[in-house]
């Protein structure tokens, strides 16, 4: 049985996140759990509440144990991005891509 949880709008590059996505794909949910607790990117705090939410959503809607979970997908996909203008020499506008990101964590159960 599939169970997901999503993060959307997220103020991080989709490029940065999928970087760790691709760490903790195919996990169990304790080793994934381990994987981003130690690992030092700000999207690993981002994807552990993700996950953490996940795992509540397998207990609370689908009474399933969390030692028989892994983690099926971690899709990180483009949002929309947020357009900023920054001065420049000489009177010029440069302009500032920030990006968002929307995450979404797949689980499943193993057994």
């Amino acid at each position: 049985m599939e169970v997901r949880a999503a993060g959307k709008y997220i103020r991080i590059s989709p490029f940065k996140a999928q970087k760790v996505a691709a760490l903790i794909r195919g996990k169990s949910v304790d080793e994934a759990l381990n994987i981003l607790t130690l690992t030092p990117k700000k999207t690993c705090n981002i994807m552990k509440d993700i996950l953490n939410s996940a795992i509540a959503n397998a207990k609370n809607k689908h009474d399933l144990t969390e030692k028989t979970l892994f983690v099926k997908s971690a899709m990180v996909d483009k949002g929309p991005t947020l357009k900023r203008m920054k001065p420049r020499a000489r009177g010029r506008a440069d302009l500032m891509r920030k990006r968002t990101s929307h995450i979404t964590i797949v689980l499943e159960n193993r057994a």
